[in-house]
C-alpha cells in the first residue's frame, strides 16, 4: 500500500516584502473600484450597475408598451446573472432611476411606493413593480446591430454589452456622482436640447471656441429646478476646466399672486398688509423634510426672529409656506437670512471625472468631453453600418439564388423530382453555392407563385440600393457627421424646448450682490443691564438700571460685573486663562430669577475664572495685562469667537493669569501700572503693541511680586481715583511727570493718598 504525503502548506508562502504585496493589491482593488464601480463611461454614461438593471430589464421584455413587472424580479435577475452583489445595492441603485425629483430624465417607470423629495425610502422590492422608460430604450437603441461587445459575465454563462450604444446623451443628461479610491465625480444633469446644440455645434467645426459652445450651452438643468445664481463667467470658466462648483437656490413663486412681482417674488398678500412667502422648488437633493426641520430648528432657537412659522402645504407640486414675524419684516431681508442659514441655498460641486472609450479616467472640459462623445458615436455608426452591410451581402446571395430558381423553375422541379442528391446537380448546372441551393430546396410550395417573382426583385434592387449608399457612408467623413446630426435633430425633437419632459426646469440667474447685513438687524433692539456674579451666574435686566443697585444673589453668591448694554450687542467675556467667549446680549436669561450658569452657553474651564465683561465696539481696543506685568493691546474685532469654545488670545504659562480688561479710550494716550510692591510706572501708550494674540511686553519691572492694576489715561489730565469712605469723592493728580518713565521700569511710589489696595 503507498501513501501519498499531503504537499506541506508552507511550501506555498512566496517570501516579499510586505509594502510591495499590500500595494500591488491595493492598486488591484483601487483600479476595480475606479473602472468598474465608481466612475461612469463617458459614452453611454452609466455605472455597471445601471447599465446591468437596463439590460436584464431588457431581456425580460419590459418596454413601456408592456406590462410591469416586480422589482423583485428585475434585482433577482441582476444580481443572479449579471452582478454578484447586494440586492439592497441594486434596489437602491434601480430606485434612483426611477425617481424624478433625482433623475431629470428617468430610466425606469416604477409602479408603486418609489420613495419622495421628502427622504422617505422606497418600499421593499416586493411589494413594487418596475419597466423601461422610453428614455431608456433610445439609450440601449441599436444594441443587438454589432454597434458594441458582448462581454461574458462574471459566471461566463451569459453575455452582457460593454456600453450602450444609443443616442441619447445620458452622461451630461442625468449626471452621475461617485466616490471611487483617490478621485470623485460630480456631475449635474443638463438640458438635453442644449447638450445636443453644442454638439452639432463641435460636428459642424470640431474647432469651435467653447465660448460659442457656452452660448448654446447654458448650465445645469436639476430635476427639483431651482435656480443657478452664478455668474455666466463662473460657468463657462467651470465647464472649460470640468472643475468648478454652483449655487443654487430654492425658487419663490406665488401662484395664486394677482400682481406679477408679487407671483415672481413668491409673495402671497392676505388682507390687512399681511404677507407670506410660497417656495415652489428646492434645490436638487435637499430633502423637504429635513429642510423643513432645519427651518423650524432656526425658529425655535431664535435664529431667525423675523420669522413666524413654516407650514409644508405639498400636494404633488412642492408649496412651502414662511410666515414672517411681522408685515414690516423686509421680504428680502428674510429671503438672504435663509439662504444664509438653511439650505435653501446649497452648493453643488461640477467634477467632470470619466472614463473614456479606453477605459481611462480623467477630468475633461465640456468640449473634450462632447468631441470624445461625437467620436464614439460615429464610430457606433460605422460598426451598425458594416454589420448591416454583412447582413445585405447574406440576404443578396439569398434573394439572387431564389431569382434563379424562379427563371428556371420547370427545370429546378425537375431536378429535384429526379434526383436522390438535388443539391449538388442545382449546384453544377445553375453555378448556385451552398447556401443558395440549400435555400431552394427548403422553400415552401406556397412560395411559387408569380407575385413572389417580383417582390424578390423589389427586394433585390432595394438591397443593392442600400449597400451603395451604406458604403458611401463608410467612405465619407462627411456623410457620416451628416448622418450623425439628422440622428441626433431627431432625438432632439422628442426633446424639445416646448415638451414636457424637455422644457428646462432650472433657471440661470446671476444673484444681485447681497447687502452685507448682519443678524443683529433681526433682533430688536432693547436696553439690557447685564448682571453677572462672582459665582458665574448671568442675567439680563430689561432696561438700563442703575449700577449700583441692590440686585439679589443666591447664598453666598455676590455682585462681579454690572454694565449696560443693548439687546443687539455681544458681550466680549475674558477668563483669566486667557481666552476670549462671545455671548450675544439677546441670548441672556431674564433677571426676574438668579438668572443661569454661563457655563451652561460657553464651554469655560471649570478652573478658569471670570475676569472682565466688555461689550463690543467696533474697532475699539482693549488693554490685556497679565500678573506679571506682561501685556499688549487688543482690537475687539479680532477677539469675537464663533463657537462656544471661545477664542485663545493672551499665552499663559502656569501660575500666570489675565488679570486686567480694560477699554482704551480713543483720547487716551498713556498707560499707568502699579505692581503689588507699590511701584507706579507711566509711559506712553504708542510703546504698547497691538497684537491678536501672544503674551505681550513687560509694561513694569518688579524685583519680587507682580501686577497689581493697569489703566490707560490722558496725560494732561493727570490720574484720578476713588476715595475711600462714603463719600464718593474722587482725587486727581495733574502733574504725573515723575512717574513717566520708558516702558519696563521699575517704577516709585504712586502720589499720596493713592489707594491701600493699589487698584485705580
Amino acid at each position: 500500500m503507498v501513501t501519498t504525503l499531503e504537499p506541506d502548506p508552507f511550501d506555498a508562502i512566496v517570501d516579499a516584502p510586505f509594502d510591495s504585496a499590500l500595494s500591488e493589491r491595493y492598486l488591484v482593488y483601487a483600479l476595480s473600484t475606479i473602472t468598474a464601480r465608481s466612475l461612469p463611461d463617458l459614452r453611454d454614461g452609466l455605472k455597471p450597475v445601471h447599465r446591468r438593471l437596463l439590460w436584464a430589464m431588457r431581456q425580460l421584455r419590459l418596454d413601456p408598451g408592456q406590462a410591469f413587472k416586480k422589482s423583485a424580479r428585475v434585482v433577482g435577475d441582476v444580481i443572479g446573472k449579471y452582478h454578484p452583489h447586494g440586492d439592497a445595492s441594486v434596489y437602491d441603485a434601480m430606485v434612483r432611476l426611477a425617481q424624478d425629483f433625482a433623475l431629470r430624465y428617468p430610466l425606469v417607470e416604477g409602479q408603486g411606493n418609489f420613495g419622495n423629495i421628502d427622504g422617505d425610502n422606497a418600499a421593499a422590492y416586493r411589494y413594487t413593480e418596475a419597466r423601461l422608460t422610453r428614455t431608456a430604450q433610445l439609450l440601449m437603441a441599436g444594441v443587438d446591430d454589432g454597434t458594441v461587445d458582448f462581454i461574458p459575465t462574471y459566471n461566463g454563462e451569459e453575455q452582457e454589452p460593454e456600453i450602450f450604444p444609443g443616442l441619447f446623451p445620458n452622461l451630461m443628461a442625468n449626471g452621475s456622482s461617485g466616490i471611487a479610491v483617490g478621485m470623485a465625480t460630480s456631475i449635474p444633469s443638463h438640458n438635453v436640447a442644449e447638450i445636443i446644440d453644442a454638439t452639432l455645434l463641435l460636428i459642424d467645426n470640431p474647432h469651435t471656441e467653447h465660448s460659442a459652445l457656452m452660448e448654446v450651452f447654458h448650465g445645469p438643468d436639476f430635476a427639483t429646478g431651482g435656480i443657478v445664481v452664478d455668474s455666466a463667467d463662473s460657468i463657462s470658466a467651470a465647464y472649460e476646466t470640468g472643475r468648478g462648483a454652483f449655487r443654487v437656490r430654492a425658487r419663490f413663486h406665488a401662484a395664486d399672486s394677482k400682481d406679477g412681482a408679487d407671483r415672481d417674488a413668491g409673495i402671497e398678500r392676505l388682507g390687512g398688509g399681511t404677507w407670506q412667502l410660497v417656495i415652489s422648488e428646492i434645490p436638487y437633493m435637499v430633502q423637504k423634510g429635513k429642510l423643513i426641520e432645519q427651518i423650524a430648528a432656526l425658529i425655535g432657537d431664535k435664529k431667525l426672529p423675523i420669522l413666524e412659522d413654516v407650514r409644508d402645504e405639498s400636494d404633488e407640486a412642492i408649496r412651502l409656506v414662511l410666515v414672517p414675524r411681522s408685515r414690516n419684516v423686509d421680504p428680502d431681508l428674510l429671503k438672504e437670512s435663509l439662504y444664509k442659514l438653511s439650505d435653501l441655498e446649497s452648493r453643488f460641486s461640477l467634477n467632470l471625472n470619466v472614463l473614456d472609450a479606453q477605459r481611462t479616467p480623467g477630468v475633461l472640459g465640456l468640449r473634450d468631453l462632447l468631441t470624445q462623445w461625437i467620436i464614439a458615436q460615429i464610430d457606433i455608426l460605422l460598426r451598425r453600418s458594416r454589420t448591416r452591410l454583412d447582413k445585405i451581402a447574406a440576404r443578396l446571395e439569398l434573394v439572387e439564388g431564389y431569382i434563379v430558381a424562379y427563371l428556371n423553375l420547370d427545370r429546378v422541379i425537375a431536378i429535384i423530382r429526379a434526383e436522390d442528391e438535388p443539391k449538388p446537380v442545382l449546384m453544377a448546372e445553375f453555378e448556385l453555392t451552398d447556401r443558395q441551393a440549400e435555400a431552394i430546396l427548403n422553400m415552401r410550395l406556397r412560395s411559387l407563385r408569380k407575385l413572389e417573382e417580383m417582390e424578390l426583385r423589389k427586394e433585390h434592387a432595394e438591397l443593392l440600393a442600400e449597400r451603395d449608399e451604406l458604403q458611401k457612408l463608410l467612405d465619407s467623413p462627411a456623410r457620416q457627421r451628416t448622418r450623425l446630426k439628422r440622428d441626433l435633430t431627431a432625438v432632439r425633437k422628442e426633446y424639445a424646448e416646448d415638451t414636457a419632459l424637455g422644457r428646462r426646469r432650472t433657471s440661470l440667474a446671476e444673484a444681485a450682490p447681497t447687502a452685507n447685513f448682519s443678524l443683529d438687524a433681526m433682533i430688536e433692539k432693547e436696553p439690557v443691564t447685564v448682571i453677572l456674579s462672582a459665582r458665574g451666574w448671568v442675567r439680563g435686566a430689561r432696561g438700563h438700571v442703575p449700577l449700583d443697585g441692590d440686585f439679589k444673589f443666591k447664598d453666598g453668591d455676590g455682585p462681579a460685573f454690572a454694565l449696560h448694554a443693548q439687546t443687539t450687542d455681544k458681550l466680549l467675556i475674558a477668563a483669566d486663562n486667557g481666552r476670549f467667549y462671545t455671548l450675544g446680549a439677546d441670548k441672556l436669561p431674564g433677571a426676574r430669577g438668579f438668572g443661569e450658569p454661563i457655563r451652561t452657553m460657553l464651554d469655560i474651564d471649570a478652573d478658569a475664572q471670570i475676569v472682565g465683561v466688555v461689550v463690543h465696539r467696533p474697532k475699539a481696543q482693549l488693554l490685556l495685562v497679565a500678573n506679571n506685568g506682561r501685556g499688549f493691546a487688543a482690537e475687539t474685532d479680532e477677539l469675537l469667537a464663533e463657537t462656544r469654545k471661545g477664542r485663545a488670545v493672551v499665552t499663559t504659562k502656569p501660575g500666570v493669569k489675565l488679570s486686567v480688561v480694560r477699554e482704551i479710550p480713543p483720547e487716551h494716550d498713556h498707560v499707568a501700572a502699579v505692581g503689588e510692591n507699590r511701584k507706579l510706572v507711566i509711559f506712553a501708550l504708542s510703546e504698547l503693541p497691538i497684537l491678536a494674540k501672544g503674551q505681550g511686553v513687560q509694561l513694569q519691572r518688579y524685583r519680587d511680586g507682580g501686577l497689581s492694576d493697569a489703566i490707560t489715561l490722558t496725560l494732561e489730565e493727570g490720574l484720578s481715583w476713588t476715595m475711600g469712605g462714603e463719600s464718593g469723592r474722587v482725587r486727581t493728580e495733574k502733574d504725573m511727570r515723575l512717574w513717566k518713565v520708558a516702558r519696563g521700569a521699575a517704577g516709585r511710589l504712586p502720589p499720596t493718598g493713592f489707594p491701600r489696595d493699589n487698584k485705580f
